[in-house]
Formats: structure tokens, C-alpha cells, sequence
């Protein structure tokens, strides 16, 4: 784990994104904003904004109210669900 100052990442960048991306690491501190755990993105993470969430959200609901979609009342039923994906 390395721990730098915002003054440290602004000089390496590089240096620090490239230990992130090897799965070390990196920890970034400002006495301004807080700290800041930097790790790269993955093919599980999202990348949507809030109006592309709220818009599949609606969208959602409304193949649900068409019927075109699958209601799971329980954790068990959401299982069997996305087992059988």
C-alpha cells in the first residue's frame, strides 16, 4: 500500500496509476478533500449517469407493466432466477 500527497500524484502520475493498475495499492490524501483510494475499473463496474440510470430504471417498470418482465418476490427466486441465465 503506498500513501501520497496530492503534490506526489500530480509529479508521478504515471507511476502511481500504473501500481493501481497492477493491483497494488493507492492511497491518495488531501487535507482539502479527504482521502482517496484509487483502483482501476473493472468490466463489473458501471459507468452510467444518473439520467441513463433513471431512464433504464422507467424502462424497466414499463415492460414490467407490459408483462415482458420477471417479477422476483424473494432472495431464493432472484437466485433461481439468475441461475437460470
Amino acid at each position: 500500500m503506498v500513501i501520497i500527497n496530492s503534490r506526489q500524484f500530480r509529479a508521478n502520475q504515471s507511476r502511481y496509476l500504473e501500481i493501481a493498475s497492477q493491483g497494488g495499492g493507492v492511497i491518495l490524501r488531501s487535507r482539502s478533500f479527504g482521502s482517496f483510494k484509487i483502483v482501476p475499473v473493472t468490466e463489473d463496474d458501471t459507468l452510467i449517469t444518473k439520467e441513463e440510470f433513471f431512464r433504464k430504471v422507467d424502462e424497466g417498470i414499463r415492460q414490467i407493466e407490459e408483462g415482458k418482465g420477471t417479477v422476483v418476490h424473494t432472495p431464493e427466486e432472484l437466485d433461481e432466477f439468475f441461475e437460470s441465465l
